[in-house]
């Protein structure tokens, strides 16, 4: 019993495919067309998962859509009603494309998929769940847990924003919902966009900014005053309601009302180029906090009417690990589960599991093992793949046959301050590089951070890198110690390895923070002692647990810095040519690829000059 889940026609479509309940394959379409967070339909992830299962499009008999267009024609209609004559310039643009191509998805998947090969069009059924119960599904099923509460936060799906469930083996109820157009995500997307980042994809930046913000000012507790008392109403269980003066997105094709934002933060709209200044910092640590606020009332809110004792979190939101982290530290709930896909990539899986279990009458089987299989599900490439990328470019490549020695070269590299890119086994699916697609270095070196961010990644030099830590040795470096194998929780960094800050820190402007020696593990140290970590399970992905293992064993240190394989703009990479053209033009020292080691000297030409040359000692 095959299922295909599809999500596609916003921002990350992807594609997932489950047998009964396993999960089998996942993939997104932007790491195969090289387009960050593509929308279109995604052929090409339907057509990897059918081959990882060695099926033809013909074999599947259920494809399930993570949403109900009809449901969100319907509040698009209305929207426009509730705010016309405001909104017709949206509505002329958008109607068009919903009568063409968004309404009638399943026309649209049916072409599509002939694509694939021929097929029985009255075998293959096509089914549609609703958004929210896609997230919640995604969540749930995977978790392990008998029963939950599930907290699902985003920016809107066809009505709801925000939504309750209790879910267990009967199901998933959703108890309680918000509507568009109040949403926690459009309020954080709309502060994303004032600040000069990117929507549905700069919401990391905005994170990452906050902490560069002055807890102790003035200004910061004014921002949070004007937020509450004027944007947003916030009530005790959560919920919110947005004063729509200021926003756009209902009835203009932009986020908010810039004048209006101007007046009201007494603070210019930041262009993506411009410098950033201690009230951008402040601004974007006041709605770090209101959000904080606000997913903690949600979440105390599920737990009374629930009675849950675990929790479950999907949506956009849930990828807003520092609120995650204020959520775990609360202890409302015994235990956490976060979907580590949970934007709406992540609803194709929802869809799937949904289906399986709701209507399909799957059993739920509850599992101390995450069922995500640490969301390593995408493609993997064979030693053979390596050596045609090789060989296609004349590359320079030493050939190791067995992985003890190369992952203790590898790991003297780093130890050496070198840059490596890692790629082995199967590709992550999800926003994260979990060890699989990633770019490693050494957290210790002061200079890694401003290495990493400028010459190798190309983005700005204030975004933080996280750590990937041995699961057993997490509490050594971090507090409290806590299981996070998807980088989706934010820690401090332990009192003993903290340097002490200059006196006047708080009010240092965001590059004498960033340079200010905060730790003994400098680069993934962010300005408020905080990291998002990676906990690296010897089970789950035992390749990546010996490397830094044997880092551990040469230099006392059981983390590294784990960084995505791409650079600013691009999607991580996939395939092997993808990863060698990455390599060649940064400044990463050494590519690792399954069990060939790249590196750029052209005067190393045999493995006995590479073995002289980077011999470990």
């Amino acid at each position: 019993m095959y299922i295909l889940g599809v999500s596609a026609y916003y921002h990350d479509s992807a594609a997932c495919l489950i047998y009964k309940d396993e999960i089998i394959a996942a993939a997104q379409e932007e790491r195969f067309t090289r387009k960050k967070q593509d929308e279109s339909f995604p052929i090409n992830a339907i057509k990897y998962c059918l081959d990882q299962a060695g099926l033809e499009i013909s074999d599947i008999e259920n494809i399930v859509y993570y949403e109900k267009p009809f449901l969100k024609f319907e509040r698009l209609l209305e929207s426009f009603y509730h705010f016309a004559p405001a909104g017709v310039v949206p509505f002329v643009k958008s109607i068009p494309v919903w009568i063409k191509e968004k309404l009638f998805i399943k026309n649209q998947i049916y072409s599509k998929l002939k694509e694939l090969g021929k097929y029985d069009k009255t075998k293959l059924k096509t089914y549609f769940s609703e958004h929210h119960l896609s997230h919640a599904a995604s969540a749930f099923y995977p978790s392990g847990f008998e029963s939950a509460a599930v907290l699902t936060i985003d920016g809107m799906g066809e009505w709801a924003s925000a939504s309750i469930s209790k879910a267990n083996k009967s199901g998933i109820s959703i108890v309680k919902e918000m509507h568009y157009p109040n949403s926690l995500g459009l309020l954080y997307s709309a502060f994303t966009y004032f600040l000069g980042f990117v929507v549905n994809s700069g919401e990391y930046k905005l994170m990452g900014l906050a902490p560069y913000g002055n807890p102790k000012s003035e200004q910061v507790f004014d921002y949070i005053k004007k937020i509450k008392t004027t944007l947003v109403d916030i009530a005790d269980d959560g919920s919110i309601k947005l004063n729509m003066k200021y926003f756009g997105f209902a009835t203009r094709l932009k986020m908010i009302k810039p004048n209006k934002w101007e007046s009201l933060f007494n603070l210019k709209k930041r262009n993506p180029n411009d410098e950033i200044s201690s009230s951008h910092s402040n601004l974007a640590l006041a709605i770090q906090l209101v959000t904080e606020e606000i997913v903690l009332k949600m979440a105390k809110h599920a737990r009374d009417i629930t009675g849950e004792k675990n929790i479950c979190l999907s949506g956009g939101v849930a990828l807003n690990c520092v609120s995650n982290g204020v959520l775990f530290r609360e202890n409302l709930f015994d235990d956490i589960y976060i979907q580590p896909a949970s934007g709406d990539a992540g609803g194709a899986l929802g869809a799937a599991l949904a289906y399986a279990h709701i209507h399909k009458g799957v059993e739920l089987t509850p599992s101390a093992n995450d069922k995500m299989k640490g969301a390593y599900l995408g493609p993997e490439f064979s030693n053979a793949d390596v050596l045609k990328t090789a060989r296609k470019y004349n590359a320079n490549f030493i050939y190791f046959d067995n992985f003890h020695e190369l992952s203790v070269f590898a790991a003297n590299q780093i130890a050496q301050n070198k840059v490596l890119g890692w790629f082995r086994g199967r590709m992550e699916f999800g926003p994260r590089a979990l060890g699989n697609r990633s770019i490693l270095a050494d957290a210790r070196n002061l200079e890694t951070q401003k290495k990493l961010n400028l010459k190798i990644k190309f983005r700005e030099g204030f975004r933080p890198f996280a750590p990937s830590v041995l699961e057993e040795d997490c509490g050594e470096y971090f507090t409290p110690a806590v299981k996070s194998p998807y980088m989706l929780l934010v820690v401090h960094v332990v009192e003993k390895l903290r340097e002490k800050l200059p006196e006047n820190y708080l009010n240092l402007d965001l590059m004498e923070k960033l340079y200010a020696k905060r730790s003994q593990i400098q680069a993934i140290t962010h300005c408020d002692f905080s990291a998002r970590i990676q906990t690296v399970d010897k089970n789950t992905n035992p390749d990546y647990h010996k490397l830094i293992s044997e880092f551990k064993n040469l230099t006392g240190t059981g983390l590294i810095v784990n960084t995505s394989f791409n650079v600013r703009g691009e999607p991580i990479v996939c395939s092997p040519d993808q990863a060698f053209a990455c390599f060649m033009r940064t400044d990463m020292d050494i590519l690792v690829m399954q069990d060939y080691v790249f590196i750029k000297d052209d005067q190393i030409l045999n493995k006995e000059d590479f073995n002289q040359t980077f011999k470990p000692d």
